[in-house]
């Protein structure tokens, strides 16, 4: 299954310094993914790797440095900024494996882990590493729901259990999920409008793009690929079921495509899929709200090469204060970064999440919902401010 990196599972490993996590992880990918060392604080930033293994198949594995490091110096700023990121990655988070040294049992980060889990609602298993050093019970006596596993990543012992536990925990929690396939019949037409302007990649499409062409053709229907300008030509010619297009077209299709025929695009989809829909809602309507010298904040998932006419901080700030008529500031983040106070600004608005996965957007959207902040994503954003977000939500209704 050749799974992208932001629908396979992320599994995270967390832990006080020097539990071995970084040993574990290796052990349980059979790779030197992590490098590992007697000395504390090893592990820097977070290491991630997509990779297969069984019986989970295609994952995400991430060892993180240890949640103690520097807390108890507070002239150690470096180790502070590590504990930090890996509080971040608890946003991604799918599964979590926290790796408690059984030489010294559980200490009170641990216990404040477990309570982040458990208050995130993030599945997790206990991991109490070095078994092989500290006296304990088979894990062939531990009952189904037992949440933990003695483990030695120099022996072996466990480990076979932890992926066993890691495939049932998964398999107990995963959630079947479509983008479109589920509002289609077979036979259904279908229009995807995919504009190769100068925002286009190179000898490719963009991955909501991919995804629900692949979902189309799963869903046996009849997909017509075009470009706006070919769009008319071709609604001549034949009455589809439905018309999916890039939301930087939505004002040039919108004047094309019928009344009758259903009309979205792909970073709605995406909203539906990954997000909250109805709190993306309330942050499209929040646009009209805005007023002179309130701060918006644009964010993108990925990291990319901005261009001279960047969608993100070119073109939605012109759209916004076209359309707001007012002064707006805005403030923009790219990739892994987003702010943990948002308190400065008025709205979101977010790109619509490809690069990561749902764990992480939805993260985001609960953090900012948390601080009473509007969010919102581009294909909803433009949908409003173009007067046709009612239609292109037309779709959830079948």
């Amino acid at each position: 299954m050749n799974l992208t990196k932001s629908e396979r599972p992320h599994i995270a490993f967390f832990g006080r310094t020097n539990s071995g996590k970084s040993s574990l992880v290796n052990a349980v990918t059979n790779q030197n993914l992590s490098v590992v060392s007697d000395i504390k604080g090893t592990t820097t930033d977070p290491v991630e790797k997509s990779m297969e293994i069984l019986p989970l198949g295609p994952v995400v594995i991430i060892d993180t440095a240890g949640v103690n490091d520097g807390v108890n110096d507070a002239e150690n700023k470096l180790g502070q900024l590590r504990v930090k990121k890996t509080m971040q990655v608890l946003g991604k988070t799918d599964i979590a494996v926290l790796v408690v040294d059984s030489t010294i049992g559980l200490q009170k980060e641990d216990e404040e882990l477990i309570k982040v889990f458990e208050e995130r609602k993030i599945p997790y298993l206990i991991g109490f590493n070095k078994s092989d050093l500290f006296p304990h019970t088979s894990n062939s006596t531990l009952n189904e729901a037992g949440e933990k596993l003695y483990l030695s990543a120099k022996t072996g012992e466990g480990i076979y259990e932890l992926k066993e536990k890691l495939g049932h925990i998964f398999n107990e929690n995963k959630k079947e999920k479509y983008i479109i396939k589920d509002k289609l019949k077979q036979g259904d037409i279908v229009i995807l409008v995919i504009p190769i302007d100068e925002s286009a990649p190179k000898g490719r499409i963009i991955l909501p793009q991919q995804n629900v062409l692949r979902e189309c053709l799963d869903a046996h229907t009849n997909v017509i690929c075009t470009q706006p300008e070919n769009l008319k030509e071709i609604l001549n010619k034949i009455t589809p079921n439905l018309v999916i297009t890039d939301s930087q077209a939505f004002n040039k299709v919108k004047e094309i495509v019928p009344e009758n025929i259903i009309l979205t695009s792909f970073s709605i989809l995406m909203a539906k899929y990954k997000g909250k829909l109805e709190e993306l809602v309330i942050g499209a309507e929040t646009i009209s709200k805005l007023n002179d010298g309130d701060k918006v904040l644009i964010s993108e998932a990925c990291t990319h090469h901005r261009q001279c006419n960047d969608i993100g901080t070119v073109k939605f700030p012109k759209w916004i204060k076209d359309f707001s008529g007012k002064n707006i500031e805005f403030e923009f983040t790219q990739g892994g970064e987003f702010p943990q106070d948002l308190s400065n600004y008025k709205l979101i608005v977010h790109c619509g999440g490809c690069m990561i996965n749902e764990a992480e957007m939805q993260s985001r959207i609960k953090k900012a919902k948390e601080q009473n902040i509007p969010i919102v994503n581009y294909g909803m954003a433009i949908a409003y401010m173009n007067g046709i977000l009612d239609r292109a939500l037309e779709i959830f209704d079948k």
